[in-house]
Parts: C-alpha cells; sequence; structure tokens
C-alpha cells in the first residue's frame, strides 16, 4: 500500500473515532444541611442527566471561593441568611443572570435586579410563647418589641444574640428604628431573659416547656419538626408546650439563596440548576423537607405551618438589612447581650 494511501486511511479513522463527551455536571458549593440538599439534587439529576457535585461548606464560604479563585470548580453557591448572600456579592464572587424562569418564579423584593442572587426559602422568625402560662389571646397580640417589657422580667430565652438568625432580626428593627432604638431595646431584653443567650432555637421551647422561660424567639420551622415527630417524641412534646405568633403584618423573615459563582465553568448548567430549584416540585421539597416558606407564589406551605396563620412579612429591602448586619453586631456586643 502506497504513503499517500497510508496516510489518507490514517486520517480518516482519526475523524471517525468516537469523541469523549464530557458528561454533563454542576458543582454547588452550599452551606446548607446535605440531608435537605440530597432530594433537590437527585431529583434535578432525574429530570435532566446533569449531575451534581455536591461540596458541603460549613463555615467559611466566601472566604473559600475567594482563595480558590479563577480555579475554583464552583458553579453554584447555595447559603442561608441574606447576610450570607449579600456577602458573596459584595465579595464580587457572583456572576449576574438573566434567566425568565427565575424572574417568573420569585418575586422582584426576592432576587437581585441584576440576577446576582435569587432567594429560594424565606425563613420567619416567630415568637414562641407557652401555651400553659400565656393565655391565647395576650399570646397572639406579641411583638417583638413587646419581649422587652417590665412584665416579661426573667421570662424570655434566645439563643446567642450574634447568630445569624437574631442578627438579621435586629438589624431589621434597626433599619426601623434606629441605632439609639435598638441600643435601648437589647439591653432591656437582656434584662429581661431568664437565661443566659446560649443553646438552639428547639432549646427556647424545651426551656418553655421546663417552665424555665414563658416567651422566647425561634424560628417557624423548628416548630414545625417538633410537632412533625422527625426529633424524636422528647422534641415534640416540646414543640405541643408552645404556641408559634407570628406577629401581625410585622414578621421579621430571613432567606435562604443561590447565586451562580463568578467563575462558574458550568454557568449553563448552573442556571438551569438554579431555574429548578425555583421549580413548583422543588419549592415543595422546601416546604415539606424543611418546613420553610416557598418563594414561588402559589407553591402551598406544610400544613404544619400552615397552622401558624398567614405570614406577613415586615416590609423592609433585604439589601438593606444585609448592610446594616455589621452595626448591629456592634451593638449586640456593646450591650453585652450574649455575657
Amino acid at each position: 500500500m502506497s504513503r499517500p494511501r497510508n496516510a489518507l486511511l490514517l486520517a480518516l479513522s482519526l475523524f471517525l473515532a468516537p469523541v469523549a463527551v464530557r458528561a454533563a455536571e454542576v458543582n454547588l458549593y452550599t452551606t446548607r444541611e446535605p440531608g435537605l440538599m440530597r432530594p433537590l439534587t437527585e431529583r434535578f439529576t432525574q429530570e435532566t442527566g446533569i449531575t451534581v457535585n455536591t461540596v458541603f461548606v460549613q463555615g467559611g464560604l466566601a472566604e473559600r471561593l475567594e482563595a480558590e479563585g479563577s480555579r475554583s470548580r464552583a458553579d453554584v453557591a447555595m447559603v442561608v441568611d441574606v447576610g450570607n448572600l449579600m456577602e458573596l456579592v459584595d465579595r464580587n464572587l457572583t456572576q449576574p443572570v438573566q434567566s425568565q424562569a427565575l424572574e417568573a418564579a420569585i418575586p422582584a423584593g426576592l432576587r437581585d435586579p441584576q440576577g446576582r442572587w435569587f432567594a429560594l426559602s424565606t425563613r420567619a422568625r416567630a415568637i414562641y410563647a407557652s401555651r400553659e402560662r400565656i393565655p391565647e389571646a395576650d399570646a397572639a397580640k406579641l411583638t417583638y418589641e413587646d419581649l422587652a417589657d417590665p412584665r416579661f422580667k426573667g421570662r424570655v430565652c434566645i439563643r446567642s444574640g450574634q447568630h445569624p438568625y437574631n442578627t438579621a432580626l435586629f438589624s431589621i428593627l434597626l433599619v426601623e428604628h434606629g441605632e439609639t432604638w435598638l441600643r435601648d431595646y437589647l439591653t432591656k431584653l437582656r434584662g429581661n431573659l431568664a437565661r443566659r443567650a446560649t443553646g438552639g432555637d428547639r432549646e427556647v421551647a424545651r426551656d418553655i416547656l421546663a417552665g424555665i422561660c414563658d416567651v422566647g424567639l425561634a424560628n417557624t420551622y423548628y416548630a414545625g419538626l417538633m410537632l412533625s415527630g422527625r426529633g424524636g417524641e422528647e422534641q415534640k412534646r416540646w414543640g405541643e408546650a408552645v404556641r408559634v405568633i407570628l406577629p401581625s403584618g410585622k414578621t421579621a423573615v430571613n432567606i435562604s439563596g443561590g447565586a451562580v459563582t463568578r467563575h462558574a465553568p458550568n454557568r449553563a448548567e448552573a442556571i438551569r440548576f438554579l431555574e429548578f430549584l425555583a421549580s413548583p416540585e422543588a419549592q415543595t421539597v422546601y416546604a415539606n423537607g424543611n418546613f420553610e416558606n416557598p418563594v414561588r407564589p402559589g407553591t402551598p406551605t406544610n400544613p404544619i405551618v400552615e397552622g401558624f396563620g398567614e405570614l406577613k412579612p415586615r416590609e423592609v429591602l433585604l439589601p438593606e438589612v444585609a448592610a446594616r448586619r455589621a452595626a448591629a453586631s456592634r451593638i449586640v456586643d456593646e450591650v453585652g447581650f450574649d455575657r
């Protein structure tokens, strides 16, 4: 066989050889518990064929993305708390996204106008009140501001004032009332504590049942988890001991959310994943998997959460709340709230 013909056959064989196709994937960096994310990522893969590689980052997500820089494999960052989400934006760790699906699914107040972040669920900061010692009619009227009233001296339980859930609430109050008011409020609230500000939200219900305190602050989804029995019979008793109060028209709401990272190597897949998380199917998982409130209008909340009453959030802009977080944290320290 001649050399020219050999060369021709070699070229044809190379041309016809199968080309390796990289499997579609999306790399998720998240501070959300893996157990909550797994049902969502598995359904997404089943529907799209796109593999989700999940990296659970318990803390320092922004620092990790900064350190990785352009070498980062992260496509989507998911966090809890509006302050953590805005931190990613402020550090230029996200990129703008235009998506008709996301804009149609998520109300304007729960997403960035430039598409740099999107809320995926909301979480209400509620008042827990003793069913045994606080009459139902009195409990229904309670506000966050009331907890600093002298009538609750030695009757309030709360986790650390520096925990993001409380910092977000205090930031909302700071936006509405100013620094002088917040300093006075936190001083009085600290004076009403039945015990040191510590533990978690579930422990607020536990200590109300034990008679250590009569009222406290905690997220609604913890009550849902306790009342559902997922935490066991003991925690169910904790949940049954409290009424969950959503201050009428004035409930403080925080968010969990996501963004496409600045250096996302799989940008198209990342957008598709966020669109899925805002879909009716995924929003239903948020509602029933962790008793959170869906952001997509028309998605029903879990019946347990529905029983807490209609959620009417305080009308404050999320970026403004995030911007006040550092000031709220400083005031918490200044009044010695956690000491």
